[in-house]
């Protein structure tokens, strides 16, 4: 028989591990959403045939994992309601909300649960995700096998033991898709200086960074020897990587990776703290 799951919150994320679950063949009779609005919860209800509710305790009552799908600024109300019901069912608990340390959550959770982290991206709502998780002492082999199988239905799960490495996946893949859709920006602006028309800039922009993805994943070799691959000796690409690299691009990215993952430590005390 399947685990019970209840998501409480039914936005964008909740949506997409929902609905890889049920795509992969997760019993649909075995997923309860709830948000305070129905307007979130009909069109899950009707696409997925999900149980939804707008009360989290009722939700919970028979959950073997609550998923937290909720804003970071409204966790600690959330999880201080949910206190008693869960302190009586003791679940495993499944947080996708950022910065907010397994400590903390179960502080308000009453203590003494299994507590995953999960940093998921936004390409986990089209099933192309990267997902770093941690998981506290409280957390068995088989409640890590079942996280695992919930969240890799939307993308790649990473597991990392040290729970302050979280904010090393939040600066790479966490916030990681705005750098590529950055550079995207960038190829069809040159794209379009150099003549093109901006449609055909962005469509070969996109479908190459596609496949350089796809290459580079199906390849036994590095990225550093990919990229030697494609510099011919006095080519153009070669002269291409040497202007990046005479810009700066590599301490570029050292500088915004430092600085999103210290970023992620600050809201972790300014939210975990309270």
């Amino acid at each position: 028989m399947a685990s019970q799951v209840t998501f409480i919150g039914a936005g964008n994320m909740a949506s997409a591990i929902l609905g890889g679950m049920i795509d992969g063949g997760y019993p649909p009779q075995a997923i309860t959403a709830t948000s305070p609005s129905e307007a979130y919860l009909e069109p899950l209800q009707k696409k997925f045939a999900i149980r939804t509710l707008t009360d989290n305790r009722t939700a919970v009552a028979d959950a073997d994992v609550v998923v937290l799908a909720v804003k970071p600024q409204i966790m600690q109300d959330v999880c201080t309601d949910l206190r008693d019901t869960v302190q009586a069912r003791r679940p495993l608990i499944v947080s996708v909300a950022a910065g907010l340390p397994a400590e903390a959550l179960e502080r308000w959770l009453g203590g003494n649960l299994p507590i995953v982290r999960c940093m998921p991206n936004t390409p986990s709502l089209v099933g192309s995700g990267a997902c770093g998780l941690f998981a506290n002492q409280h957390v068995s082999d088989d409640q890590r096998a079942l996280a695992s199988t919930l969240l890799d239905s939307v993308g790649l799960v990473e597991w990392v033991e040290d729970e302050s490495l979280l904010d090393a996946v939040t600066a790479i893949s966490g916030s990681g898709p705005a750098y590529f859709f950055l550079i995207f920006e960038a190829l069809e602006a040159a794209g379009v200086r150099l003549g093109l028309p901006l449609e055909s800039a962005r469509r070969l922009a996109l479908q190459t960074a596609a496949g350089a993805a796809h290459m580079a994943q199906q390849s036994d070799q590095s990225p550093e020897q990919l990229k030697r691959n494609v510099m011919s000796p006095g080519g153009t690409t070669e002269q291409a990587i040497y202007s990046l690299e005479d810009a700066g691009l590599r301490q570029a990215f050292l500088e915004a990776t430092d600085a999103c993952a210290k970023r992620a430590r600050e809201m972790a005390d300014e939210l975990g703290n309270r």
